[in-house]
């Protein structure tokens, strides 16, 4: 199911179905807080005042076109500005993805350097800062390369490392030096067995391997995870490695997990929030059923009330 899930994510012919059903589209909402700016805005504003913090991503990747990469970065660019207007910079930051910026277009290396500049320089201006997230395990290299070019500049852009691969544990040595801000996630792509563990087990191991290498590092590990399991070993780690609450953070995503977000910021941890708007949800929404049998029964309860 999970495949299968994965697959319709890039399936034209099903995102077309889907994004055209109301009743889809109720069920969203749990995961993405609406489609403009604003309604960005307004889950920020309610995530800092209970305590948390958040990072925003512009929905959309994968862009064919220079005009579509250029419009997706203007796009964060009026996000970040609009943070920066509504007093938000202090808790809100903007995740990134390569491909959305044309890293897969022609000359697209240069290309997706050249908008993410732009950005961050909108970041830093605000006062804030940008986090590359991570894709499929075909542009992880060029995601590093742009990261590493990035920060000669800015030194504080962020890199999202996936424990599935099987390369990760050593990326994530590169990444542990001094400054470095680094979100672990188990990742949400399908990978084949030639470069990804399979069963859950093992990602829960990989993941562990993985944050032990940036505890034990000088860097800023954000630590994505709703696995209790996972975040009582990382409590765990923490506690071992002697870390402040100050130099590390947990992650979660909008509409997941609350209860736990918040229990976790009360007990005084930093939690930060991924929250996604946008037009173009279908992708990242078809991840969310995909991660957790829960998530899809959203959508079969939702449609057996329509029927």
């Amino acid at each position: 199911m999970k495949n299968l899930l994965l697959a319709a994510s890039r399936n034209h012919t099903v995102r077309d179905l889907a994004t055209r059903l109301p009743v889809v589209r109720r069920t969203v909402d749990r995961f993405v807080p609406g489609e403009g700016v604003e309604d960005a805005l307004r889950a920020v504003r309610e995530i800092k005042a209970s305590g948390r913090l958040a990072t925003i991503d512009t929905l959309g990747e994968d862009t064919t076109t220079t005009a579509a990469a250029s419009a997706a970065t203007q796009a964060n660019i009026t996000l970040v500005r609009s943070l920066a207007d509504a007093g938000l910079t202090d808790v809100a930051e903007v995740s990134l993805k390569a491909s959305a910026l044309g890293q897969a277009l022609p000359g697209g290396a240069e290309l997706a350097l050249e908008n993410a500049q732009r950005i961050a320089s909108a970041a830093a201006e605000a006062g804030t800062t940008v986090t590359l997230d991570a894709e499929d395990h075909t542009t992880t290299d060029a995601t590093h390369a742009l990261v590493d070019a990035l920060r000669h500049e800015f030194a504080g852009t962020g890199t999202v490392l996936q424990a599935m691969l099987f390369r990760t544990e050593a990326d994530a040595a590169r990444f542990a030096g001094p400054g470095s801000r680094v979100r672990l996630c188990k990742g949400a792509y399908a990978e084949p067995a030639s470069v990804a563990h399979q069963s859950p087990a093992d990602v829960r191991a990989a993941f562990q391997r993985c944050l032990a290498v940036l505890v034990a590092g000088e860097g800023y590990p954000m630590i994505a995870t709703h696995d209790p399991a996972m975040i009582t070993a990382a409590l765990g780690q923490l506690l071992v490695a002697g870390r402040s609450v100050d130099s590390y953070e947990f992650q979660m995503l909008y509409g997941v997990r609350p209860d736990e977000q918040l229990r976790l910021a009360r007990e005084g941890h930093r939690v930060r929030v991924y929250v996604p708007y946008g037009v173009d949800w279908y992708g990242y929404y078809m991840r969310r059923l995909a991660e957790k049998p829960a998530n899809l029964a959203l959508l079969g309860r939702a449609l057996v009330s329509r029927s």
